[in-house]
């Protein structure tokens, strides 16, 4: 029997909560394990093990998403976390991204997007609601480009796919490599671009127009 990830939920409407209950308990490979209602209560939860995936709220009572990403990443620096966000706390983007979460979600995405995210963080991949990576491309638009930096023919193609949303699975099936090799492109091009996740890579080659999304 294939063995549940573990998922820790940190949200305090209880009406979202129950929604996303739901969605969990449709996947064979996901366990909701614990519920908090605030940074504070999932800071006590975290003290007794680290889950496979946090699905963290912002605006919280007593201690807010921000706070708490800040805190849990300092006990834990590997934690996987997925920020459930809402219209309106696109300010809290970039700081969430450098204290090092994988992803955001829009409240109000449909069930099929919650899942993917889901799968893809718990999993070690990033991944950002459409709109959201809409709003970090419009924030980037007229900045000054920074000294570049030069990429194989290969390496300017993952980083293309990257853009565009594919995580390491699936670009590997699309340029008949393995995951593995993805994975070795991903590392070289943040070495090179002296980025330390995903997101910043992005918006690096946004910055310098290397793609156009």
């Amino acid at each position: 029997m294939k063995t549940k990830k573990k998922v820790i939920m940190v949200e305090d409407h209880a009406m979202f909560r129950e929604g996303l209950k739901r969605i969990i308990s449709e996947m064979d490979d996901m366990e909701l394990v614990s519920e908090a209602p605030n940074g504070a209560e999932f800071l006590k939860m975290l003290k007794k093990g680290s889950p496979d995936l946090v699905l963290m709220d912002i605006e919280m009572p007593e201690m807010n998403g921000l706070e708490a990403t800040e805190k849990a990443l300092q006990i834990d620096p590997s934690l996987k976390i997925l920020v459930l966000s809402m219209f309106g706390e696109e300010e809290y983007v970039y700081s969430m991204v450098d204290k090092g979460v994988y992803g955001f979600i829009l409240k109000s995405s449909e069930v099929e997007d919650f899942k993917r995210a889901i799968t893809r963080v718990s999993e070690g991949q990033h991944y950002y609601s459409e709109k959201i990576m809409g709003l970090l491309v419009k924030k980037v638009r007229g900045y000054d480009t920074i000294d570049k930096v030069t990429f194989s023919a290969k390496e300017s193609e993952v980083l293309r796919l990257l853009c565009v949303g594919l995580c390491n699975s699936e670009i590997a099936e699309k340029l008949f490599v393995s995951t593995r090799t993805i994975e070795g492109y991903r590392n070289k091009l943040l070495q090179k671009t002296g980025t330390n996740n995903i997101i910043n890579l992005i918006l690096y080659a946004l910055k310098n127009k290397l793609v156009i999304i």
